[in-house]
């Protein structure tokens, strides 16, 4: 990361101000209302970043914002600046992390199992249908009408679609909001879209806010730079031990053309499971 935004030129497509946001339970609740299209009563605050892990062994995602309603439905809302190629599957991923958290050990009745709704925000239109909206539930293929009511729903929101008549002016102007974060110009309707804008802005001049971000943007350019350093590590421990393995073979001649092209030193490393 060479170049680090100040927190006035964050966009809510930005982990750190999204989660800022969103951790206020007004902000997630209206949210989630205009999305949904009815009234939503949050039964717990909002947790920002919660890591969900299902074993020691397993790798760990953090998901931006999670919470969950009166009646037991969970929502995860993400934030996705780049297509990263996978969000289907991520998707699928998250969910399966929410689902085993919701049962208590011993429990076997998945009847009990809360309805998740997985919320996906993107810049660009990852189905090329042109709409803002996509929602995907489980139905059946071969007969019409039956609908598998697991509970689990996934929507992905497009900032650029152009399918106007099918969503709501107030859910256009969050989406406008998403991505045109600190355009001061632009004259929202939506009362609940007003209060999420100047909690933004409230957010972007607050000093505390600031120091957490400058120490965010620290520790992440620590992390990164700690994993280039174990990456050369790495590397650099498996050409030595890709020398050693050569000159024990006597292929001399190898280590040297090893040296001058790295498309042959790579099928080495291959070659010696290295």
């Amino acid at each position: 990361m060479d170049h680090r935004k100040t927190l006035q030129e964050l966009t809510l497509f930005d982990r750190f101000l999204f989660d800022e946001t969103m951790e206020k339970p007004e902000n997630m609740q209206a949210m989630l209302e205009i999305i949904l299209g009815k009234d939503i009563m949050l039964k717990y605050l909002p947790q920002t970043e919660k890591e969900q892990r299902t074993s020691s062994g397993f790798r760990f995602v953090k998901m931006d914002v999670w919470a969950q309603d009166e009646e037991g439905v969970v929502y995860d809302a993400e934030a996705q600046q780049r297509n990263t190629g996978n969000l289907p599957k991520r998707s699928r991923y998250y969910q399966s992390l929410i689902d085993c958290k919701l049962l208590q050990p011993g429990v076997d009745n998945f009847n009990e199992l809360n309805s998740v709704v997985i919320i996906m925000f993107m810049p660009f239109d990852l189905f090329h249908e042109k709409r803002y909206r996509y929602t995907f539930s489980m139905r059946c293929e071969e007969v019409t009408g039956i609908s598998l009511n697991d509970g689990a729903v996934r929507i992905f929101l497009n900032t650029h679609g152009e399918d106007d008549e099918n969503i709501t002016p107030e859910l256009k102007e969050l989406l406008y909001l998403i991505e045109h974060t600190n355009d001061r110009q632009k004259v929202f309707q939506s009362e609940k879209v007003r209060q999420i804008r100047d909690s933004v802005q409230m957010i972007q001049q607050n000093e505390e806010v600031g120091v957490r971000y400058m120490q965010a943007w620290e520790e992440r350019l620590m992390y990164e730079r700690e994993a280039r350093e174990e990456g050369r590590e790495e590397g650099r421990g498996r050409i030595n031990a890709l020398i050693l393995k050569l000159a024990e073979l006597g292929r001399t001649d190898d280590i040297t053309r090893a040296a001058a092209d790295n498309a042959y030193q790579e099928k080495l490393l291959r070659e010696f499971g290295l």
